[in-house]
């Protein structure tokens, strides 16, 4: 969504930001700013539909004149979208996190870790044995020979005093490395002091690293065994030292620097004591607090059989040199090497201008390069793991490391090899060296003239002191007085390598490879063989035959220039231009920011936050939110640096073009809503902070914005400031936050209503917590500002508002979060739930046994009811109560509905709950009442008889009024006004859908809690799997119900009430707990009950209330007695009741949501760059443009087809097979040779009618009641999804239907009830379904007395239009292109025309009433305006015009025994019709197709229907009258039939 293809590398505008670019991509297109319509982003979390195509003609559009010979109207072409309907993130996903491909480094962590094996250096032993004047006895020297030591030539003054200055020099040295340590030098030690320091800097330094620096050059070589030398105290002997006296003086953690020869000797002795004293610590029990010895840290000069260099132009301590001083050995080793004009000298090079702490002289821009150089070398070269223990934990040894590589490229050359512990690569031969060569010739050429300007003569005489030195260096850097300044040229390294960095991401970087020397290198304990098959989330139809073998692919190798691109960072020249390029680059995914953290970018851009510079702000505001959705704990850092502030302020501040306001500034509003919510996610003094700084006031004003991102974020960031904090909950209902929310959820953004619900959910007490055992509880909190009463009707309020806009939803995502708020109301209130349970058991007894009719007062639900209520004195007060119980009926109304939802995991989750207050009815009170049916075992439920609905009882009882429904700017989701209404007509339909509430309270009670994956009939292509072990008693008969293809990502899992299944049902009345075998009933009355129950409610509000007075911790839940009525989890009830204990219900609710953590991968997702499926090249790109260009052709040959096709026979055979069951529906996909076929229950098969060949075939998972009554290709542009709707009102989508496209098997891509209120009817039609691509529009009517208009852009209906009939819908028709208009015909004959633009109402604008039967289908006429046909089952034909008469222009009787299937073919002018079966005729049936202009050409060809016997028992689906059917190729001259014994044929044209 956010700027894809925006930042391509490219800078634009002042700041270097685009500033120009469309929002979003291209967002605003369609003017539809305020909703995801017009984004057109393949993978991101918004929908598709904007764009026009260059079609001409298509199944996702229509030709310029609609296809209509004579051009008679001329209309606008369809928008073809460039990514199809049903595809975006939320459709693959559901709102789960996608788990990490198998490529994705497991990331180690960045921060070096505060445990034993931290390194941080307190202090420093220098230890210089140099006896000057005096030579060991094993040392040979040459002459002339390497004599200085720390730049000091020892012979040029008396011993002593030598030997102070080179120790002086060393501290100085050491010191230009970390400043703030403690340096001690020990000059020529003996044993005693030895011995003496190193015990003293351990105790100072206690639990932290000692660094032992060690210059033998005047004590023989260390011993092959590992000993040192020192002196005694007069220096007339040299005394061995021990390593293994060292390291018990010393301890540990220690870094150690050995400099002489043959120190070989002493690092790998080192390692050998260490590793005994570590094996002696284990065994005594002692290595727990300190790190291993053998940990300790080591840098050598030499191997154990070398000597160092004595070459006399090089310092005699070179090692030391370049560790300590690198800049001054690195330039006097390259004039050595190399040969520079003017006669530049190793002495002028000492003399080089600069201070190396300052950048901008030549001395410190040679330092600050060699950092870059080395730091980079390191990255490359070193394993991750070994790169932030030496190079990013502590400065010093970070320091020593770096220069460390300087000492090896240098001594090598003479010889020489350098060794450290733990062992590193070798890296003299990098090719960064040459790098650096360049930089110093670069800077060295302008020596003459820089010394030429300044004042040099300090530098000459200042002594030995290496302070000295670098003081009148940093003065030279000065001009001399009254001269002109030179001016230094500065290097271009630092330019030129942002220029390879940037070309690096501009060319691929990206990009996928194959696994070897150029693919990221795999962690450790990562093994290539690891796979995960990730699905694309670009296209809908998911081409995997583009990527089915990309699943070895893995990112390239990160460039060598990230290091340098930190170092840039301190430049303020570079630093803008450093910072887009390194957004560019973290933006390529997690593993790129992990990268960038492990490099050490982390403390740069937290010092940034600092800066007040207003250019800075979208990189670094960009950057933030890829860090905080990679590496959470990052919000620590912010709250202790303040860094919250910045992104408060951004979020707070308004649009001001006048004062520089940010490019794309909803979009990074939204990023800074991100990063404060992350701040405030499990983390209570982030959140409050976030709400000193007015971070929650400035979300709630940003919830209107235009920008459905911002609002998104703005309402998650609120939710997170809400989770768990009272304080901040309590603000948020002074400003009325929830009843803001309550209206947004009429938003046009799923993920907007999702996100509306996520805040909810957390201001309900779910927990956004990312720890998973983290549940929630406690509700809203204390609220002590409100009246108890109140405090309870808000809670009901927010919960009832929510269940009645969302409860059908279209987005399964938006309806999981919708049962996440419903189950926190449940876990708080669970007394009302188990009184609603209660009540539903009663009245679902009376309805499945007849007695549904007996006298009121035999009612023994209804009298509870008005006898609870009779017991509240004050009318208003009676009146308040009737509300809440008609509150707590609806929401439970709304939890059956979705416990048969047809989405998988919103049926689950939905489960869980009503399970779990199943399971606490069992367990109550009402169990043991005097006539209770909860002892009996439930009964079938009756079948409908033809009534047309059932009302409950309810609505009689003069218990229930007509309570103000909640003001829902949205449509309203049913018919009814009231929730009285709503929850008799509702829930009728409900126990009807769910075969009774009786019939879920006996699954739960036989251990059946909801059909696992092992229930029911799998789709065909699965394989069985084993028996679930919670399943029931095996069954004869089969299950009527059959398991569809499951969604891409099924995470939601039951949770059963029980700790374990209960024993199966054994016709007998479930035992509770409390009840003992033929223990007597209570006396007490239903009414006692119910008191009790709502009693121990409001006894647990109180609790709540009280806990004020002792704050819980952030996060907690309170806990019941264990006495209480239910499951102890969170009340502090003091109550008891007596009635019931339920201690055996597990505690189960809230549910918790996944939603944002799901959000949160959409900053990890590339937004810089575009979509796969976009990029020129990628497989999936040429895939889809191969697919456009066949898709064109196809239509110019169809379209030449359709001229002379209309006066053609009709009766070529194609091909033919067979199904299992009657094909009843039957769809051809426009381009591809896929015929779709469904039988009359619950069977889709996809075919290749071209090879006779089934490509795949799956179950709906509808009811064997409720028959498949249509199915149909979308998206069919681009591949195809399959749309199936059954007659019990529901809409399943499906895709990767076709093997050859798709790896994977078939998968449910949405679900939702498309109809609410469906009538029982002895005929009905069930559910009719008609799809427009071009606008992107569900038509839904069928056996309801409204016509549903469902917006796939924003998943949610549009409006209910007024069938003003008592028929039921049988065909639906829209009109071609932008028309609003659409064709509805009816049972009783009638066809309507409606305009959905018109009040619901009054939406119909003409009928026609001709046809005295049942109308089978209507289609618009295919070459002419304004006319269409339609067919009855009396046989009856008939040609209208909108603009004509009454009467049909055209009558066509071709079939006086009856009509079975009538189609219209969409290119030319023809209609197809097929006979109906009669007992006088039933072995045969006629196809005809003939031409509308010229009824004389007409093909007919007769086909046997297979039957052996005249039908006798009805036709194959009650809901489709008829029992074959034909159906016109949307393209090609060819039509398709299907005969009653399963047998499809496809018949062609005889175009030649």
């Amino acid at each position: 969504m956010y700027m894809r293809g925006r930042y391509n590398g490219e800078l634009h505008g002042a700041n270097g930001w685009s500033d120009t670019a469309p929002r979003n991509g291209g967002r605003g297109l369609s003017g539809d700013s305020d909703t995801e319509r017009g984004v057109l982003l393949s993978n991101s979390l918004s929908d598709p539909s904007s764009t026009q195509n260059s079609h001409e003609n298509g199944q996702n559009g229509s030709s310029e004149l609609d296809g209509r010979g004579n051009g008679s109207v001329a209309t606008n072409p369809d928008p073809v979208p460039i990514v199809p309907y049903w595809s975006a993130k939320r459709h693959l996903t559901c709102g789960n996190p996608t788990p990490s491909p198998s490529w994705a480094p497991r990331l180690t962590p960045w921060r070096s870790s505060p445990g034993p094996g931290k390194l941080k250096t307190a202090n420093a032993a220098l230890v210089l044995c140099l006896n000057i004047d005096v030579d060991p006895p094993d040392v040979i020297k040459t002459n002339p020979c390497a004599v200085l030591e720390c730049w000091v030539d020892p012979h040029t003054m008396p011993s002593h005093k030598a030997l102070e200055v080179i120790g002086t020099n060393l501290q100085h040295q050491f010191e230009g490395l970390s400043p703030k340590l403690s340096y001690k030098p020990i000059l020529d030690p003996s044993y005693e002091d030895l011995r003496r320091f190193c015990t003293t800097l351990r105790k100072q330094a206690k639990e932290d690293t000692v660094l032992f620096y060690y210059n033998g050059h005047g004590v023989p070589k260390p011993t092959a065994s590992g000993e040192l030398w020192c002196f005694n105290r007069n220096y007339t002997q040299y005394i061995p030292v021990s390593l293994a006296e060292v390291q018990h003086w010393l301890g540990t953690p220690c870094v150690y620097i050995w400099d002489c020869s043959a120190a070989g000797n002493l690092l790998m002795n080192f390692n050998v004591y260490a590793q005994r004293r570590d094996n002696e610590n284990a065994t005594a029990g002692r290595s727990e607090g300190t790190p291993p010895y053998s940990e300790s840290i080591q840098l050598a000069a030499c191997a154990a059989n070398e000597h160092l260099p004595s070459c006399p132009e090089l310092p005699a301590d070179i090692f030391t040199s370049c560790l300590t001083s690198p800049i001054d050995i690195a330039l006097r080793y390259f004039v050595m090497h190399n040969q520079l004009p003017n006669n530049i000298t190793a002495d002028m090079v000492m003399q080089l201008p600069g201070d190396l702490k300052d950048r901008r002289t030549p001395l410190g821009e040679l330092n600050w390069i060699f950092t870059a150089i080395t730091d980079t070398i390191a990255w490359t070269t070193f394993s991750r793991e070994v790169f932030t223990r030496l190079y990013r934990s502590d400065l010093l040894i970070a320091s020593l490391f770096r220069n460390f590589l300087l000492a090896e490229r240098i001594m090598k050359n003479y010889h020489c090899t350098p060794h450290t512990s733990p062992s590193l690569p070798p890296t003299n031969t990098h090719p960064l060296w040459a790098s650096w060569d360049l930089a110093l010739d670069a800077c060295l050429r302008q020596l003459p003239e820089l010394l030429k300007h300044t004042d040099v003569s300090n530098v000459t005489n200042v002594g030995s002191s290496i302070r000295a030195r670098r003081q009148a260096q940093a003065q030279a850097a000065m001009p001399k007085s009254g001269e002109k300044p030179y001016t230094y040229i500065p290097s271009r390294f630092f330019a030129d390598q942002l220029t390879a960095f940037e070309v690096w991401i501009s060319r691929s970087g990206s990009a996928l490879t194959k696994r070897g020397p150029l693919s990221l290198p795999p962690q450790q304990g990562e093994t290539p063989e690891m796979e995960y098959e990730q699905e694309s989330v670009g296209l809908g139809h998911s081409p995997t035959y583009a990527n089915k073998n990309d699943h070895h692919l893995v990112p390239r190798k990160p460039p060598e220039q990230l290091p340098i691109v930190l170092q840039v960072l301190l430049s303020q020249p570079h630093r803008l231009r450093a910072l887009i390029l390194l957004s560019q680059f973290v933006d390529l995914g997690p593993w790129a920011v992990h990268l960038a953290l492990a490099i050490g970018i982390f403390p740069y851009i937290s010092k940034l936050l600092q800066a007040g510079g207003q250019d800075l702000r979208p990189v670094l505001i960009f950057i933030w939110a890829r860090i905080l959705a990679v590496d959470p704990s990052c919000q620590s850092d912010l709250y202790n640096n303040s860094g919250y502030k910045y992104f408060a302020n951004i979020l707070a501040a308004q649009d001001d073009p006048a004062h520089g306001s940010i490019p794309n500034g909803s979009e990074h509003k939204a990023m800074c809503a991100f990063v404060l919510s992350a701040i405030s996610r499990d983390f209570a003094h982030g959140q409050n902070a976030c709400w000193r700084e007015k971070a929650f006031h400035s979300c709630f004003e940003r919830l209107e914005e235009n920008d459905f991102l911002l609002r998104q974020w703005c309402a998650l960031c609120i939710g997170q400031m809400w989770d768990g904090n009272d304080d901040i909950k309590i603000f948020g209902v002074d400003n009325g936050t929830q009843d803001k929310f309550i209206t947004m959820l009429s938003d046009d953004s799923p993920e907007v209503r999702a996100a509306v619900l996520f805040a909810l959910g957390t201001f309900m007490g779910a927990s956004g917590s990312a720890d998973a055992a983290r549940t929630g509880g406690s509700g809203t909190g204390t609220m002590n500002h409100l009246e108890e009463r109140v405090h309870f009707r808000m809670e009901v309020a927010v919960v009832t508002g929510s269940a009645l806009a969302i409860k059908e939803d279209a987005s399964p995502m938006v309806r999981k979060e919708l049962l996440v708020v419903i189950s926190c109301l449940v876990k708080e209130w669970r007394g009302y739930f188990v009184v609603c349970a209660w009540v539903y058991w009663e009245e679902d007894r009376r309805w499945t046994s007849g007695s549904a009719t007996q006298l009121h007062e035999d009612d023994v639900t209804s009298q509870a009811v008005s006898e609870w209520l009779d017991g509240f004195q004050d009318d208003e007060v009676r009146e308040e109560n009737r509300v809440i119980i008609s509150s707590f009926f609806t929401i439970f109304a709304v939890l059956l509905e979705l416990s048969v939802d047809p989405y998988h995991e919103v049926a689950t989750n939905a489960q869980t709950i009503v399970d779990y207050i199943t399971a606490l009815l069992l367990e109550s009170p009402f169990t043991r009442l005097e006539g209770s049916s909860l002892h009996q075992p439930p009964l079938n439920p009756r079948a409908p008889a033809g009534t047309r609905s059932r009302r409950s009882s309810l609505t009689s009882s003069p218990a229930f009024s007509r309570p103000a429904s909640p003001t829902i700017t949205r449509p309203s989701v049913t018919r009814s006004d009231t929730m009285t209404s709503t929850i008799s007509s509702g829930v009728s339909n409900t126990l009807r859908r769910t075969s009774s509430f009786a019939n879920a309270l006996k699954t739960l009670a036989g251990g059946i809690a909801f059909p696992s994956l092992e229930d029911g009939r799998s789709s065909p292509h699965h394989h069985t799997p084993m028996p679930s072990p919670l399943a029931g008693p095996a069954s004869d008969a089969p299950p009527d119900y059959s398991r569809p293809p499951s969604p891409n990502l099924n995470f939601a899992q039951y949770a059963s009430p029980y700790p374990r299944a209960p024993p199966a049902y054994a016709r007998s009345a479930p035992v509770s707990p409390t009840q003992a075998p033929g223990e007597i009933a209570m006396d007490f009355l239903p009414s006692d009950v119910m008191e009790a129950l709502m009693e121990e409610d409001m006894e647990r509000l109180r609790a709540r209330r009280r806990v004020s007075q002792n704050p819980k911790k952030h996060g907690g839940a309170l806990h019941s007695p264990s006495d209480s009525t239910f499951s102890s989890d969170s009340a502090g009830s003091s109550i008891i009741l007596g009635l019931g204990t339920g201690a055996g219900i597990r505690d189960v609710l809230p549910l918790k949501s996944q939603f944002y953590d799901w959000c949160c991968e959409y900053f990890k997702e590339p937004q810089m760059r575009q979509a796969e499926a976009d990029e020129p090249g990628s497989l999936e790109y040429n895939y889809q443009a191969w697919r456009q260009q066949r898709n064109e052709q196809v239509l110019a040959e169809t379209r030449a087809h359709a001229e002379v096709a209309e006066e053609r026979a009709w009766d070529k055979p194609v091909a033919s097979f067979h199904i299992t069951g009657a094909p009843l529906s039957m769809a051809f996909h426009a381009y591809d040779p896929h015929v779709v076929v469904a039988n009359e229950s619950d069977t889709v098969s996809v075919w290749d009618w071209s090879r006779r060949q089934r490509l795949t075939s799956f179950y709906n998972g509808n009811r064997k009641q409720a028959s498949i009554t249509s199915v149909q290709i979308i998206n069919q542009d681009v591949g195809g999804i399959l749309l199936v709707s059954s007659a019990d009102g529901m809409i399943r989508l499906y895709r990767n239907y076709d093997p050859a496209t798709s790896a994977s098997p078939v998968q449910m891509v949405s679900a939702f009830r498309g109809l609410s209120e469906i009538i029982n009817m002895r005929r009905g039609a069930g559910t009719v379904v008609d799809w427009k691509q071009s606008g992107g529009y569900l038509l839904v009517g069928g056996d309801a007395r409204i016509i549903r208009l469902w917006d796939a852009h924003t998943e949610a209906q549009i409006v209910d239009l007024d069938t003003n009939s008592d028929s039921p819908v049988t065909a639906l028709a829209s009109e071609h292109g932008a028309s609003p208009t659409f064709l509805a015909s009816y049972a009783d004959g009638i066809v309507k025309i409606f305009d959905r633009r018109l009040e619901e109402d009054d939406a119909v604008v003409r009928s026609w009433n001709e046809h005295g039967a049942w109308v089978q289908n209507v289609r618009w006429h295919p070459a002419v305006a304004n006319q269409f046909l339609s067919a009855s089952l009396n046989g009856e034909i008939k040609l209208w015009d909108i603009r004509g008469s009454d009467r049909a222009a055209e009558t066509w009787e071709l079939f006086p025994g009856g009509l079975a299937a009538f189609d219209v073919h969409t290119q030319t002018g023809v209609f197809g019709a097929m006979s109906g079966l009669t007992p006088s005729s039933w072995r045969a049936q006629r196809s005809v197709v003939q031409s509308i202009e010229h009824p004389a050409f007409r093909s007919t060809v007769s086909t046997s229907t297979g039957l052996t016997t005249s039908p006798t028992r009805g036709l194959p689906s009650q809901y489709i009258p008829r029992s074959s059917t034909l159906v016109f190729h949307p393209t090609e001259m060819l039509y398709g039939t299907g005969s009653p014994d399963g047998t499809v044929r496809i018949f062609g044209s005889k175009l030649v």
